[in-house]
């Protein structure tokens, strides 16, 4: 039997274990989408204690994956995203900890199993099992540990190069301008341009938003010419504070052929409140999303589309504890043909920059990566390309899928590799998973006798590739 999660954990060959632990283990990391809150890093962040680290401070701000999990036992929902009624703060938070510990067993084929037992013992140097009873085992030793392991400390075990955080375009980017003036900070932080509340026309919050951005730039803001010439300057902006990606939550991608006419007229049944139709939004929705790519494309950025999230699915939970907290779930529309045609008018107009594409649905893995493939440009490596196996799909099945797909019709060589996505600085750990499961696939294909044993140096150099350079390159980091 083989020892539980040993240095040589999902390396089962000598290529693998060869490609990860002389190529991958050490390679930097550039985090380019994460959901940290850059507040955290300016301070250095000090954590109370583990369960504030591991599960969220008892805000309804926290690790969504753990979350589910722990609804999925059947607790109840302010000891799993709250704090408890009756009890002290330090009393709730060890009970919500205990919680997670005796359930720990009870994930089995879960990644939380993998992943949690990672982050115990890369950042606390904990090899202990965690179940009930070594729950006040680990919880005393973490805690103490937590005592010298900030915010920053946790970044700099893993050694993260660059965080790209995800900002709205109202933001003042008050951290992130005091971090780039201090000089003590190991890490590059550079926000990441986030303009959904600029694009959701159909929601009810739209108009206050628009306002709100009116008061941000200085002037009122009542015709779509003048949010597109107050979302152009904020990316300037951004730009000027070291942004180099914007980041798209496209739940449900939306694109027509508009005139600008007919987008004011949109605009402006938006900013009253109005009913607007499907059809509304995708000309509404494709032209903003039209003047934003040209916008990035002028300053050679990269943008990211996230596509095909079902959000807010328990109204009764919504309604309690608000949005993002662990109730969105897989879309399934069908949207290649709209996609195709919003990267075909940027395409058209010589203005489509760099592009990452996520997909929530596994099923779109091989259209999107196809689609990809149509839109590359002379001297850019990889300019379209599909993301890493993204939120749901960020396990070993689905990080398989993705990269086997990859390999199969597009190039995985030349990808950006892996990002947390995630609003714990405990989740770096999922980069070591994610690098020993490519390690492990590409070393398959040595031993199959499906690569040559010859290349194994040019091999090696893709994994720190994909690990880090192309990254690098890539964003211009």
């Amino acid at each position: 039997m083989k020892e539980f999660m040993d240095k040589d954990f999902l390396l089962t060959t000598e290529t693998a274990k060869k490609l990860y632990h002389e190529h991958a283990e050490n390679m930097p990391i550039i985090d380019y989408h994460c959901h940290l809150q850059p507040q955290e890093i300016a301070e250095d962040k000090h954590f109370r204690n583990l369960a504030e680290a591991w599960l969220g401070a008892g805000n309804r701000y926290g690790d969504h994956y753990k979350w589910r999990a722990l609804r999925a036992r059947g607790y109840e929902e302010d000891s799993i995203s709250g704090n408890i009624p009756g009890k002290s703060l330090e009393e709730s938070d060890y009970q919500k900890y205990f919680q997670f510990c005796e359930s720990m067993p009870y994930f089995v084929g879960n990644p939380l199993y993998h992943w949690s037992h990672l982050e115990l013992r890369r950042y606390f140097g904990i090899n202990d099992i965690i179940n009930a009873k070594n729950a006040k085992k680990i919880w005393d030793a973490a805690n103490k540990k937590l005592e010298t392991l900030s915010a920053r400390e946790m970044l700099y075990k893993f050694n993260v190069d660059t965080v790209c955080t995800t900002d709205d375009p109202v933001d003042d980017l008050h951290w992130h301008k005091q971090m780039n003036a201090d000089k003590t900070l190991k890490v590059k932080v550079r926000p990441a341009f986030r303009p959904d509340k600029a694009i959701n026309v159909e929601l009810d919050w739209f108009g206050d938003w628009v306002n709100q951005l009116a008061k941000v730039v200085g002037y009122k803001i009542d015709s779509v010419k003048l949010l597109c010439k107050a979302l152009a300057e904020r990316i300037d902006f951004f730009h000027e504070m070291g942004s180099r990606l914007s980041d798209h939550a496209l739940d449900v991608l939306c694109y027509a052929p508009a005139t600008e006419a007919e987008v004011e007229a949109i605009f402006q049944k938006g900013m009253k409140n109005e009913p607007i139709s499907v059809e509304e939004q995708d000309k509404y929705k494709g032209y903003i999303l039209v003047f934003l790519g040209k916008e990035y494309a002028k300053r050679g950025w990269t943008q990211q589309y996230h596509i095909g999230a079902l959000r807010n699915n328990s109204k009764s939970m919504l309604k309690k504890i608000g949005p993002d907290t662990g109730f969105d779930a897989i879309e399934d529309a069908v949207y290649m043909e709209k996609l195709s045609a919003l990267l075909g008018a940027l395409d058209a107009a010589d203005s489509l920059s760099k592009t990452i594409l996520y997909c929530l649905n596994p099923r779109d893995n091989y259209a999107l990566m196809v689609l990809a493939g149509c839109f590359q440009k002379e001297g850019v490596q990889n300019r379209v390309q599909v993301g890493t196996a993204w939120w749901f799909l960020d396990q070993q099945d689905g990080m398989r899928q993705n990269m086997e797909t990859m390999m199969q019709v597009a190039i995985i060589s030349q990808t950006v590799g892996m990002l947390t996505d995630s609003r714990s600085f405990l989740a770096y750990p999922r980069h070591e998973y994610y690098r020993r499961l490519l390690c492990q696939m590409l070393g398959n294909l040595v031993e199959s006798g499906q690569y040559p044993a010859e290349e194994l140096d040019t091999l090696g150099k893709i994994v720190e590739d994909i690990c880090y350079n192309n990254a690098k390159k890539y964003f211009g980091f």
